[in-house]
C-alpha cells in the first residue's frame, strides 16, 4: 500500500465487527482509531457512551483506559532519557534518595520500567482519596520493602508502576512540574493532543463514558495473593472507584488515563513512526528501535498475575502477541479490555477504546480481538 492509497482504505470490516459487538451485547460503546503510515485511516465510532441516559459515542467522548496509561508514563520517561536526564542502569535513589529505603538500593530504572523492582504491593491502608495525593503515594512507595531483592524475578507493577516511574520523570524535570503537567506539556502540546488526560478538567466530564462492570459478580481473588496486594479491593480497578470525580480529577499515573481514542492512537503512532510524527521528534529512532526488543526473562510467570508471563520489552510495554499485528509490535492492555499498539515493522498505530469492562478468559471470549483483526486487515495484514 502505497501514501496515495491510504484515502482508499476499506474499513467496512472494521465497522461491521464494531456494529456486531454492541448488537451482541458484548460491547456497549466503542471508539476505534488507525494510523498507517503516519495517517488517520480509520476513525470510527459505535454504541452508547452512558446506558441511563442513551448518550451516544461521539467523536470526542472519553474513555477509561486503565493500563494502558502505562504506556504514556514510559514515553515520558522515555522523552527524560533522550535529553540526558536520566540513565536506564543508575539506581534510582539516584534521582529520588527515599527509594533506597526498606533494601531497594539496587533497584534501577530499567528495573522500574520492566516492572523488576519488587514492590508491586500497594501501601498498607492505601484509599481513594489517597491514590489523589501524589505526595502521600510516592512517600509510602518508597518506603515499602521490596517483596524480592530488585532484579531478581518479575513482580507486575499494577499500580506502583505510575507512581514509580512518574516520580522518577518529576524529580529529572529541570522545571521541576508535576507529573500531569510534563505530560501535557511534553507529550500533548508537542503532538497536539487535546484529549489525553490523566487528571481530567471540570470541563470534560460530560464527555467521559460511562463503565458497565461485566465481571461484577465473579468471586474476589483471595486478599492474601499477590494480585489482591498489587490491587486492593477499596482502590480496585472498578466504576465506583474509577468514576469517583477526585479519582477522574487525579493523576494516577499507571492506571488513571482518560483518553479520547483519536488522541490515543496519535500517540502510539508517534512511536509507530519511529519517535516522530509530522515534523515533531521527540525520540531518537535508534531509542524507539529497542522497544522492540524483550526483556531478558520475558519469559518468567509473574506470581502477581497468576503464574502468566507477561511479554514486557525492554521500553516497558508489552511486546507481540495474538492481539497485534507484528511480534516486534510494542503495545499495551488495560483492565477491562482497552488496548492500544504501535507497530514499527508495518508502521501502523491502533487505540480501541470502550466502557463495556470485561476480563476474557478465552480468545473466543474476546469481543475486541475481531475489532483487532479487522483494522489489521484493512491495511493488508493477516492476523
Amino acid at each position: 500500500m502505497t501514501a496515495n492509497d491510504l484515502a482508499e482504505v476499506n474499513v467496512e470490516g472494521v465497522r461491521a465487527a464494531m456494529a456486531a459487538a454492541v448488537e451482541s451485547g458484548a460491547e456497549t460503546g466503542l471508539h476505534v482509531v488507525a494510523y498507517h503510515r503516519g495517517r488517520k485511516i480509520i476513525d470510527l465510532w459505535e454504541g452508547v457512551a452512558d446506558p441511563a441516559t442513551g448518550r451516544k459515542v461521539e467523536a470526542d467522548t472519553l474513555f477509561n483506559v486503565y493500563s494502558v496509561t502505562k504506556a504514556v508514563t514510559a514515553t515520558a520517561l522515555h522523552i527524560q532519557a533522550e535529553r540526558g536526564h536520566v540513565d536506564y542502569d543508575a539506581p534510582i535513589a539516584t534521582y529520588w534518595p527515599e527509594f533506597a529505603a526498606g533494601g531497594k538500593e539496587g533497584a534501577t530504572v530499567r528495573h522500574a520500567l520492566t516492572h523488576r523492582v519488587g514492590v508491586p504491593q500497594m501501601p498498607e491502608g492505601v484509599t481513594p482519596e489517597m491514590m489523589c495525593d501524589w505526595n502521600a503515594m510516592t512517600t509510602a512507595i518508597a518506603a515499602l520493602p521490596p517483596l524480592a531483592p530488585p532484579g531478581e524475578k518479575t513482580l507486575y507493577q499494577s499500580m506502583t508502576f505510575g507512581w514509580i516511574v512518574g516520580e522518577i520523570v518529576r524529580r529529572t524535570d529541570p522545571e521541576g512540574r508535576d507529573f500531569r503537567q510534563f505530560i501535557l506539556d511534553e507529550i500533548c502540546a508537542s503532538l497536539g493532543l487535546a484529549d489525553l488526560w490523566l487528571g481530567i478538567p471540570d470541563a470534560a466530564e460530560p464527555r467521559v463514558a460511562i463503565m458497565s462492570d461485566r465481571n461484577a459478580g465473579d468471586p474476589p481473588p483471595p486478599l492474601a495473593t499477590l494480585f489482591s496486594q498489587s490491587m486492593p479491593p477499596q482502590v480496585a480497578l472498578v466504576p465506583p472507584v474509577f468514576e469517583r470525580p477526585d479519582v477522574r480529577r487525579a493523576c494516577i499515573p499507571g492506571v488513571g488515563g482518560i483518553f479520547n481514542a483519536r488522541d490515543e492512537a496519535r500517540f502510539w503512532a508517534l512511536l509507530a513512526e519511529g519517535g516522530a510524527l509530522d515534523g515533531v521528534r521527540l525520540l531518537s529512532e535508534e531509542r524507539v528501535a529497542g522497544f522492540s526488543n524483550v526483556r531478558d526473562n520475558g519469559d518468567e510467570p509473574d506470581p502477581v498475575m497468576f503464574g502468566i508471563p507477561i511479554p514486557i520489552s525492554t521500553g516497558g510495554y508489552w511486546l507481540g502477541g495474538h492481539r497485534v499485528s507484528s511480534p516486534r509490535a510494542i503495545w499495551h492492555p488495560g483492565a477491562g479490555g482497552s488496548i492500544g499498539w504501535a507497530d514499527p515493522d508495518n508502521r501502523l498505530a491502533v487505540a480501541i477504546c470502550h466502557n463495556r469492562m470485561f476480563n476474557t478468559r478465552t480468545v473466543e471470549d474476546d469481543p475486541i480481538l475481531p475489532i483487532s483483526h479487522a483494522v489489521m486487515a484493512a491495511v493488508g495484514l493477516e492476523a
